[in-house]
């Protein structure tokens, strides 16, 4: 999600380090599915693509393969570098990937494919992919049937700041024709909130964090109202999207 990658997408990199304390991290579970189809381990090299914070990240390097992170938002990857270290990190965008060919066996992309200019970045995670290399792409989102999920949304859905479409089906890949049948997984889990975090978190939604200081002043004024009137500290829930689908 990075500004070089969608002009959309730049109001994220005003919310680096909201998004960085209020964003959820992948769960456990879905990150141990991804690894295994994309058989992340010791002597293997994972691009995680659009890295942001390095909510991804930080999981992937815990899997012993090498972590290549690439975030075009010099303030995204500021916190990245900052939160892990042991990452190596590099400015870029995925519509020019800046690695050689056929230089990874993975490739993952956690909240942001959807900013992706398809057409030219379909080609370049070919490009870095080796032979039979996969792809995963992950999205924590909102749990759409969940009642308090609900009331957020109409909360937010008169902002006036444009939304990226998002496409979680990853069909662009398959379209392509350099990318075969995707596999899917959903894992649910739970962020728990008190009314600071839950501001935070909607702080962090990119057409939030575009809108005008008013709009967000009233949001604001609204999600505590909606935090008090759950006790103070909410259970937020989501889902998590997995889609994983190799090079051809």
């Amino acid at each position: 999600m990075s500004e070089l990658q969608h002009p959309e997408s730049r109001p994220f990199e005003r919310v680096a380090e909201v998004y960085e304390r209020a964003r959820p991290e992948y769960p456990p579970d879905a990150v141990a599915w991804t690894a295994e189809r994309l058989g992340l381990e010791q002597g293997r090299t994972v691009l995680d693509l659009g890295a942001g914070t390095g909510k991804l990240t930080r999981a992937l390097v815990q899997t012993g393969a090498r972590v290549i992170a690439v975030e075009p938002g010099e303030r995204m990857l500021a916190e990245l570098r900052r939160v892990v270290p042991s990452a190596e990190a590099v400015q870029g965008a995925a519509e020019a990937i800046p690695l050689e060919d056929e230089s990874v066996d993975a490739i993952t992309v956690g909240q942001a494919f959807h900013w992706f200019r398809h057409d030219e970045a379909v080609p370049e995670l070919h490009r870095v992919l080796r032979h039979g290399g996969g792809v995963a792409l992950i999205w924590n989102n909102r749990d759409p049937n969940d009642a308090l999920q609900t009331e957020i949304t109409n909360l937010i859905r008169e902002l006036p700041a444009r939304r990226a479409r998002i496409e979680h089906s990853a069909k662009r890949l398959i379209k392509s024709g350099l990318f075969g049948q995707v596999e899917e997984r959903r894992f649910s889990f739970v962020q728990e909130l008190d009314a600071d975090d839950l501001v935070a978190r909607i702080a962090s939604i990119s057409y939030v964090a575009a809108a005008p200081p008013d709009r967000q002043a009233e949001l604001e004024r609204q999600l505590r109202e909606l935090a008090a009137a759950h006790g103070g500290r909410i259970a937020f829930p989501y889902v998590s999207d997995v889609y994983v689908s190799r090079a051809v």
